[in-house]
This record gives structure tokens, C-alpha cells and sequence, in this order.
């Protein structure tokens, strides 16, 4: 399953915030000191590393555990016990740290493709078996997003508004051009789009039209009309509904 949006929006405000913390050189090159000990490491271990006083170190370390980059807990190194106070030690935290400016979602697109692998029938292609579980992917989406929300029946206009909401979570960067049609700034597949287009897009317009689905908007469709720098999707209104307005939107 696709991770949720709020989540990954919590996760990346603590990975700006991580980044931020490992902005000053110290903190940065004790943290990789650690990181490579393979064993806990002190105080003092950590200042000797990069020249600086224990007092300072201390406190570059206590930012590190704020940040969730570090832990630390007392103990004697080595494991072994002695009399008195045991140190504090420091080891590293099993965080992974990705800003990605703008957002891409390349374990999504992996995660996809890992199912159609998985589930690919014996009557369908490895593109098809793609195609597929994208659409089922933005579908279960659409449904998670729409049992929270409750947004009653989805004409273009309140579609959209639904979609423009979800698909800025997962890093389309939205663009309302119409009332009714929705362009999206960024491709979250960059650049995966332009060395597999016809899979990759597929894959995209799939997901879409499944979420659509799932959101249950009446009246749009996920169209292809790449755009260059932007996803290769856009939303719009569909064939059959051109020109006709459904009347809740008025």
C-alpha cells in the first residue's frame, strides 16, 4: 500500500529538519563518526573525533537525539562493568533521510511494479499486470481518501477540489487551469517517465483514473498530454460531459 500522506508529509518535515540539523560541520562529521563505529560510542570518543571540547560535543550530540538521528543511552564500553557512573553512549538510529525538491515517489512506482510481478496472470503482459495494479493502487487510494472525507456526490468542479487536495500530498503540484481541468506541475516519476514513457506514463494515467474511481468524481478523466518539465497526465473533463455542468457544481 501506498503510504499515507500525512505521514509523508510528517516524514519530510523531520528530514528538512534533520538536514538542517546536520548543516553545522561538527555535528555532521561526529554523526558519520558514529555511524561507521559499528559500536556505541562516548562523549568523548565523539569530541577526539573532530578536535572539539567534550562540553561541546555534548551538546551538538543532544541535538542529534532531539532529531531522532542519534540515541543514546548509559553504558561501559566494550559492555564491560565498572565501578561508579557508567558514560553516556551514542549509536545511530535506524532513520533514513530523503528530501526530495520536487517530491518523487520512486518507491511507489517500485512498489507497483514489485506487484505486478508478484500477481501477474498468465493471460496478461508485464505491461498489462503494471497497468493493472496502478489502477487498483489509485483506486484503494481514492476510496481511503473519499471514507475520509465523506464528500457526498463528485461533480467536475468538487471533484477536482478532492483530487487537487490528494494529489498535492503525493507531489503532483496541482494547478487548477479550469474549473474543470486540472493540470499537474510535477511528474513524482522523474526522471523513470522519459526512459520507460509508454510504461511509466501508462502506469501514471492508470493510477489516476483510479483514483478518480475511488473518489467516485463524475465527469473528469485522466487524460495524456505531456507537457515538457511537467507530469505527463492531466485532468479534464470527459468526452460525454463537455459542456454539461452537473448541477451541483452550480
Amino acid at each position: 500500500m501506498a503510504s499515507d500522506p500525512s505521514s509523508r508529509a510528517e516524514a519530510a518535515d523531520r528530514a528538512i529538519d534533520s538536514v538542517s540539523v546536520l548543516s553545522e560541520d561538527s555535528r555532521r562529521r561526529m554523526f558519520l563518526f558514529i555511524r561507521r563505529a559499528g559500536r556505541a560510542v562516548t562523549r568523548d570518543e565523539a569530541a577526539a573525533s573532530v578536535g572539539i571540547s567534550s562540553k561541546l560535543a555534548a551538546f551538538h550530540l543532544d541535538k542529534l537525539v532531539d532529531a531522532g538521528l542519534l540515541r543514546a543511552r548509559y553504558e561501559a564500553p566494550g559492555g564491560i562493568r565498572k565501578v561508579g557512573r557508567r558514560p553516556k553512549v551514542y549509536e545511530p538510529t535506524d532513520a533514513q533521510i530523503t528530501v526530495n525538491i520536487p517530491d518523487r515517489r520512486h518507491e511507489l512506482l517500485a512498489d507497483l511494479l514489485l506487484d505486478a510481478v508478484l500477481t501477474e496472470g498468465a493471460d496478461e503482459s508485464a505491461a498489462q499486470a503494471a497497468m493493472r495494479t496502478a489502477e487498483q493502487r489509485g483506486r484503494q487510494m481514492g476510496r481511503s481518501a473519499r471514507d475520509r472525507t465523506r464528500p457526498g456526490r463528485l461533480g467536475p468542479e468538487r471533484g477536482l477540489t478532492a483530487c487537487e487536495r490528494l494529489l498535492d500530498e503525493y507531489g503532483y503540484e496541482p494547478f487548477r487551469e479550469t474549473p474543470t481541468q486540472l493540470r499537474l506541475r510535477n511528474c513524482p516519476f522523474h526522471p523513470l517517465a522519459a526512459k520507460a514513457p509508454d510504461l511509466v506514463c501508462g502506469m501514471n494515467q492508470a493510477f489516476l483514473s483510479g483514483c478518480l474511481g475511488g473518489l467516485e468524481v463524475n465527469g473528469v478523466q485522466a487524460v495524456l498530454a505531456p507537457e515538457p518539465g511537467e507530469c505527463c497526465v492531466r485532468l479534464a473533463p470527459s468526452d460525454s460531459d463537455r459542456g454539461d455542468q452537473v448541477a451541483e457544481d452550480g
